[in-house]
């Protein structure tokens, strides 16, 4: 039934996202849409429940358990970066399903916050790494959205520099050499 919610998100839109429509691409009553999730809510925040699981693995499977929080932060990018096409769009449609309603924006600005919270930014890596994130999480969003067409090759090119600029040691906070400032 999720993959029916999310291909109903995908072809018609957000909007359309309804216990009905959902049935209907299931091939199954409403009834028995509804008495798996109750509600269009219960059966948004179990899409999303589905995606940040599927996620948080693969990043576990990148970095072992109890990363720091760099480490994890890098497990992030790595995990953004093996998406492909295909998981670009099905994130493009949680997206837009999550960020109907004030609560399910709430949502995602708690699952991103988290992503930051124990990382010291007080330190030249611990900024790189949020910058990195950001960067990231830009192109990304850019890219799922179809908001910059981004073949596979520039895709691959962005977060390899990205990966670099947070590994790099000499890069100073205006991404120069050395931190020293060009005349």
């Amino acid at each position: 039934m999720l993959d029916a919610a999310e291909a109903v998100v995908g072809d018609v839109g957000a909007a359309a996202l309804s216990i009905d429509a959902v049935a209907k691409a299931a091939g199954i009553t409403k009834s028995g849409v509804q008495y798996c999730f109750g509600t269009k809510q219960k059966l948004i925040d179990a899409m999303f429940r589905r995606w940040e699981a599927e996620f948080d693995q693969e990043v576990a499977d990148l970095v072992g358990a109890d990363p720091d929080p760099i480490t994890s932060i890098r497990g992030h990018i790595e995990a953004t970066m093996r998406t492909d096409e295909v998981e670009n769009a099905r994130s493009a449609v949680l997206m837009a399903a999550l960020l109907q309603t004030p609560e399910e924006r709430q949502r995602a600005q708690d699952w991103y916050r988290q992503r930051l919270d124990d990382l010291d930014v007080s330190t030249d890596l611990g900024r790189r790494t949020r910058l990195a994130f950001l960067a990231s999480e830009g192109l990304f969003i850019l890219r799922c959205c179809g908001l910059m067409d981004v073949s596979e090759a520039e895709w691959a090119s962005a977060y390899k520099d990205i990966l670099e600029f947070q590994a790099s040691p000499e890069t100073g906070a205006r991404g120069e050499r050395g931190g020293a400032r060009r005349s």
